[in-house]
C-alpha cells in the first residue's frame, strides 16, 4: 500500500474512508437501480452503474487536483468562487430547470446536462467564511468588522437556496453557526443570528401559506406547502401519509442483523429514490444493522481525523477550512440516515459519496480534496504521517 500512498498524500484513514465509501456506492446504487433501468434502459442493468462509476471517476480526479494544491490558495479562490455563486443562484431562481416543484438546477446550453447550483455555493460560501474569519481573529468580537463581514455572504447565499431546496439552505446555515462557533465570534451575535434566521423563515412560510391559500399558486408557495405536510406526518407519527417513510421501515425491519445480501432488496421496487434519497434504508436491507453500523462508523471516523487534522495545524484559516468542510459533508449525512430511518421528517438531502448523482458527488470529493489539502500540508511541515496519528 506504501506505493499508492506515495501518490496519494495527506491522511491516509481519510483516503481509506473514501474508498470504503465509494466501494460502498457502487454496490447499493447498482442495486437500487434494477427498477430504473427496466423502466428506462430497456433492463440494461448497467447503464446506471455505468454512469456512477464515471462521475466517481471525475470527482476522484477533481480530489487528487485539489488535495495537490496548497490548501492557503483556497482562501483566494474563495473570493472569486462567492462572486460566481450568488448571480448563479440568483440565475437558478429565475431560470433553473423546474423539476418536482423546484428550481435546482441549470441546464448547459446545448446540452442535457444539468448542473446544481446549490453544491458549488455551499462549498464557496465555507471556503469564503473560512477566509473572513481567519482574517479578522484579531477584532473577531467586533460587531462592524468582525461579525458583519461574514452575516452578508450567509444571508444571501442559504437566503436565495431557501425557496426551492430547505434543507440544504438549513443545513448550510447551521454549517456554517458552527464555523462561526469554532471562528470564535461572539456568541450573542450568533444568537442574534439564529433567533433572526427563525424569525424570517417563520415570515417566508407564512407568507407562503397566504398566497397559496388566497390562490396564488406557484412553484415556491407549493415546496412550503410539501415542507409542512412532511414536518406535521413526521411529528404526528403518521406514517399512512408518508410513503416514503413506511417503506423504508420495512426495508430497515426486514434487513435485521446481516441483511439479505448484495442485491437482496425488495422495498427498491417501491421506495421512491432508493438510490438516492433512502439509499441508506436499501443498505440496510442489504448488508443489515452491521453493514448500516459500518457506515455510520466510517463517516464518524472521516469527521474524528478532520478533528486531528486540526490539532496537527492549529491556524486559524487551516482549523476553519477542515471542519468546515468535515462538518458540512457529516450533518448532512448524519440527516440522510435520520430520515431513511424515520428519525427526521422526508428532505431531499443525499448521502455524500453513497446516493447517486452528479454535481453533489463532484463537489463532495472536492471537498475532501480540500480537507487532504490542510492535513498534506501539516504532513510536509511535521515531516511526519497521519497514518497512526
Amino acid at each position: 500500500m506504501n506505493w499508492l500512498f506515495s501518490f496519494l498524500k495527506g491522511d491516509r484513514i481519510i483516503w481509506i474512508v473514501v474508498i470504503l465509501l465509494c466501494f460502498f456506492s457502487l454496490l447499493a446504487v447498482y442495486s437500487s437501480t434494477g427498477t430504473l433501468s427496466y423502466k428506462y434502459q430497456s433492463g440494461n442493468t448497467e447503464h446506471y452503474l455505468y454512469k456512477h462509476a464515471k462521475i466517481f471517476l471525475i470527482s476522484f480526479v477533481l480530489l487528487f487536483v485539489a488535495h495537490k494544491i496548497k490548501y492557503t490558495y483556497y482562501s483566494r479562490i474563495s473570493m472569486i468562487a462567492i462572486y460566481i455563486a450568488v448571480p448563479m443562484l440568483f440565475l437558478t431562481l429565475l431560470l433553473g430547470t423546474n423539476l418536482n416543484e423546484a428550481s435546482r438546477w441549470i441546464t448547459l446550453p446545448g446540452t442535457s446536462l444539468t448542473f446544481q447550483t446549490s453544491d458549488f455555493a455551499k462549498l464557496a460560501l465555507l471556503l469564503y467564511i473560512a477566509r473572513v474569519l481567519s482574517r479578522n481573529q484579531d477584532n473577531i468580537k467586533d460587531f462592524k468588522s468582525g461579525f458583519l463581514p461574514v452575516i452578508v455572504p450567509i444571508v444571501l447565499v442559504c437566503g436565495l437556496i431557501l425557496p426551492a431546496n430547505f434543507s440544504t439552505s438549513a443545513v448550510l446555515f447551521v454549517t456554517s453557526l458552527v464555523v462561526m462557533f469554532i471562528g470564535r465570534v461572539n456568541l450573542k451575535y450568533i444568537g442574534i443570528m439564529l433567533a433572526s434566521g427563525l424569525v424570517l423563515l417563520t415570515i417566508f412560510i407564512a407568507s407562503a401559506m397566504f398566497t397559496y391559500k388566497a390562490g396564488m399558486v406557484n412553484s415556491i408557495n407549493q415546496r412550503v406547502y410539501t415542507w409542512i405536510n412532511r414536518t406535521t406526518n413526521f411529528v404526528d407519527g403518521n406514517n399512512e401519509n408518508n410513503y416514503q417513510a413506511e417503506q423504508a421501515k420495512i426495508a430497515i425491519a426486514t434487513g435485521g442483523l446481516t441483511g439479505k445480501g448484495p442485491g437482496g432488496s425488495t422495498q427498491r421496487n417501491f421506495l421512491p429514490h432508493p438510490y438516492s434519497d433512502f439509499i441508506y434504508a436499501i443498505i440496510i436491507e442489504e448488508y443489515g444493522f452491521i453493514g448500516g453500523a459500518l457506515v455510520l462508523i466510517l463517516y464518524v471516523l472521516l469527521f474524528y481525523r478532520c478533528i486531528l487534522i486540526v490539532k496537527k495545524n492549529p491556524r486559524a484559516f487551516a482549523t476553519l477550512l477542515s471542519v468546515g468542510c468535515g462538518f458540512s459533508l457529516v450533518f448532512q449525512a448524519m440527516i440522510n440516515m435520520a430520515v431513511a430511518t424515520s428519525m427526521g421528517p422526508v428532505t431531499g438531502q443525499p448521502l455524500p459519496l453513497l446516493s447517486m448523482g452528479g454535481t453533489s458527488i463532484i463537489f463532495t470529493g472536492i471537498a475532501i480534496g480540500i480537507i487532504l489539502s490542510v492535513s498534506r500540508e501539516s504532513e510536509r511541515e511535521e515531516g511526519g504521517s497521519f497514518e497512526t496519528a
